[in-house]
């Protein structure tokens, strides 16, 4: 099968391509789910899309119906009708009852204590200043400026760009949302334009982070604009967990533990959801065993008691 210029080859004989996919874009962070409106009750809802989603991918040949970075209440819903959990994971920042950035510092063994510090330094040295904006400091002029920020940096980025969020998206967020935006300016000495931004989500006490740009490269500006002065800000605010967005194992360093996070999948072929049903107990059981394998290697001065929303129960069996 040929998509985009691209050809997909299949397994015994059966297309994989097209698929149906259900995420949310923001960002690669757990909560995805139906909404339901208020006052409708879920479970007469839930069976209807279901069924719905069913009709659409067998009348259109549509491989599998696939929910990605799933919303845990909702997974196990879901699983009730048929689909399939698949373990992953994340890096995902919680805060163990720190009270100030030392606080955070003090997790840390001696020699990474010493690297974040020698990083942040380098920041400051540069002659760099880190400030959040939130709320009513917020402005659409601002929020045209992250627009360029994700856009340069989806350019540089090419083929793994994704840039899929517009300019009126990032400026329709001020006023209506501006309560649930962060965003980490970067400025050079006293110049008021910003010459570096990360863009975060808030809600409650989870923060969220996924975009960034710098008009120039500084050693270090990606780490504390995007992970140090969020983890700053978030210690400050309440935060409990921070999920930076995509990225690999770099986030362990800083202390960002491994964590669970599932997709839901639905497979139409008899044939593959057999071989999904027969193999995926042992695929997430050795998910389980990689993100246990991680933690352990974790820069902290002791191992950090067990996380929230990590897996300790064996893994469901689906057959």
């Amino acid at each position: 099968m040929t998509i985009n210029g691209l050809t997909y080859h299949s397994v015994l004989g059966i297309q994989y391509y097209p698929k149906l996919l259900g995420m949310s874009p923001f960002t690669p962070a757990e909560g995805y789910r139906f909404l339901v409106a208020e006052g409708e009750d879920a479970e007469d809802v839930f069976p209807l899309m279901v069924a719905a989603i069913d009709h659409f991918c067998l009348q259109n040949q549509i491989s599998g119906c696939n929910f990605l970075y799933v919303d845990p209440e909702w997974r196990s819903q879901m699983e009730g009708y048929g689909f399939f959990s698949w373990m992953h994971h994340s890096y995902v920042w919680q805060n163990r009852d720190f009270q100030t950035f030392d606080d955070y510092l003090g997790a840390f063994n001696a020699n990474q204590r010493r690297n974040i510090k020698r990083e942040r330094k380098a920041v400051s040295e540069a002659g760099l200043v880190l400030r959040p904006i939130s709320g009513k400091e917020l402005s659409r002029q601002l929020m045209a400026q992250v627009y360029h920020f994700y856009s340069d940096t989806c350019d540089k980025f090419g083929w793994w760009g994704s840039k899929y969020l517009t300019r009126q998206f990032f400026e329709q967020l001020v006023p209506n949302y501006a309560h649930r935006v962060v965003v980490f300016a970067v400025h050079s000495g006293d110049n008021p334009q910003p010459i570096g931004m990360s863009f975060c989500l808030t809600k409650g006490d989870q923060l969220y982070g996924r975009y960034w740009g710098a008009t120039h490269e500084f050693d270090n500006l990606h780490f504390d604009t995007c992970y140090y002065t969020p983890i700053e800000w978030a210690i400050a605010h309440g935060i409990q967990t921070f999920d930076p967005g995509a990225g690999g194992r770099h986030k362990k360093r800083r202390g960002f533990p491994a964590t669970p996070n599932y997709s839901l999948h639905r497979i139409y072929d008899p044939r593959l959801a057999k071989i999904l049903q027969s193999y995926i107990q042992e695929v997430n059981q050795l998910e389980q065993q990689e993100i246990e394998a991680i933690n352990q290697d974790l820069p902290f001065k002791q191992t950090p008691p067990p996380l929230l929303g990590e897996a300790i129960e064996p893994p469901i069996d689906l057959r």
